[in-house]
């Protein structure tokens, strides 16, 4: 088919109503929406050659349609490898999907509680999985084991990581944190705790003791699953 005799591309603008993401959104919802629907919302507009349904779409593709992926990309990312993407638009998404992780931090305004260690996993895993390289999280709990934070606290190689205490005691402090959950990936894959992992375990809990703060557990993640010490009777 010749260019002349191609159909003509209808902007969204030229869509059926029900069609355009914003009018369809105010008629019948925001669960209504495809995932590219609401990024489309998010990015405006598209290029010259698509539209933003049309770009989203790409952009969703190009993460295998995994937001979780998509979360994980930069600024600079988005800003150089999808023509239509500038930098007030990367900011954007990158600052929608950041709201959303934050959400799960709360449901209907309560703070999240921990009751087991998949429930550390679940909290973690957007965080870790896919990493390239060691990172050091703790998670800052009160009294009733409800988070109030979670937070990286150091990166490192593809095996080694570092738990800082005296910074960890001092945020714990800060935050009025009655106990903590100690978490890092093992990006190998390998799920056993190396030797170093067990003593920065074993510091961290006598260094927590003296502080009258609780280590509740220490997890590691990687893609085939998780490892407790608190389940394997590492931590008591």
């Amino acid at each position: 088919m010749t260019k002349k005799n191609q159909p003509k591309r209808l902007r969204i603008k030229e869509w059926e109503e029900n069609d355009r993401p914003r009018e369809k959104m105010m008629k019948f919802g925001a669960s209504t929406l495809s995932n590219a629907e609401l990024l489309a919302i998010l990015i405006g507009s598209g290029n010259k050659g698509e539209s933003a349904v049309e770009l989203s779409q790409r952009i969703l593709s190009h993460y295998d349609n995994q937001l979780e992926s998509l979360s994980k990309s930069s600024i600079h990312q988005l800003i150089s490898g999808f023509h239509g993407i500038g930098e007030a638009k990367a900011i954007t998404i990158i600052a929608a999907l950041e709201l959303s992780k934050r959400l799960s931090f709360s449901t209907n305004g309560n703070l999240v509680g921990i009751k087991s260690s998949n429930d550390i996993y679940n909290l973690m895993k957007p965080d870790l999985i896919g990493k390239s390289s060691e990172e050091a999280w703790i998670i800052f709990l009160n009294a009733g084991n409800k988070v109030i934070s979670k937070k990286k606290m150091s990166s490192g190689g593809l095996n080694i990581c570092i738990f800082d205490i005296r910074l960890i005691i001092h945020e714990a402090m800060k935050q009025l944190a009655s106990g903590i959950i100690m978490v890092h990936n093992h990006p190998s894959g390998n799920l056993e705790p190396s030797v170093q992992d067990k003593e920065a375990t074993h510091k961290m809990a006598e260094s927590c003791k003296i502080c009258d703060i609780k280590l509740i557990d220490h997890v590691i993640i990687s893609n085939s699953g998780y490892f407790s010490f608190y389940e394997k009777g590492l931590i008591h």
